[in-house]
């Protein structure tokens, strides 16, 4: 099978848990990802959210819908002032600890993985950003943060 970028779009960012969540979806369907994938996947958010430590409150997402039955949540939230925290969820993918196949129903697998190729892109220049609106101004900016995201396109166009 040849390998094929995906499709990445960028909702608005949202506030979840009193931090704001900026959000990259990811999938090969031209129609994006089905809302009850979507509403699933945002409503196991709080659990994969660190406790306050007096860093901004932000957060990025990218929800990724396979080729197959799975969906994959990876939340990435900034501690520490300049780290980035992770944990994730998975859907309708048995061999990651899902109890069926269906991609509505998340879980927390415990794997220290972080991201596949198409879930990658958005790290570089979230931490780009980060450094640039929160930690190399006089002022720390957190709305300008908010605000840059990678444009939409495919997954590849970011590389």
């Amino acid at each position: 099978m040849a390998f094929r970028e995906k499709l990445l779009t960028v909702p608005p960012p949202i506030e979840v848990a009193g931090r704001h969540v900026k959000r990259y979806h990811v999938t090969a369907d031209p129609a994006g990802i089905a809302p009850e994938v979507e509403r699933a996947a945002y409503a196991i958010l709080p659990e994969l959210l660190p406790e306050p430590d007096g860093t901004p409150p932000a957060t990025f997402v990218v929800l990724h819908r396979g080729g197959d039955d799975g969906a994959y949540l990876n939340a990435y939230s900034w501690v520490w002032d300049n780290v980035l925290h992770f944990r994730g969820a998975a859907a309708g993918q048995p061999v990651l600890g899902c109890p069926d196949r269906d991609p509505a129903h998340f879980v927390r697998p415990d794997l220290p993985w972080i991201g596949c190729v198409w879930e990658l892109p958005p790290i570089r220049h979230e931490r780009d950003a980060w450094v640039r609106h929160l930690l190399t101004p006089e002022v720390p900016d957190l709305e300008a943060y908010l605000t840059d995201s990678l444009p939409e396109g495919t997954t590849g166009d970011h590389a």
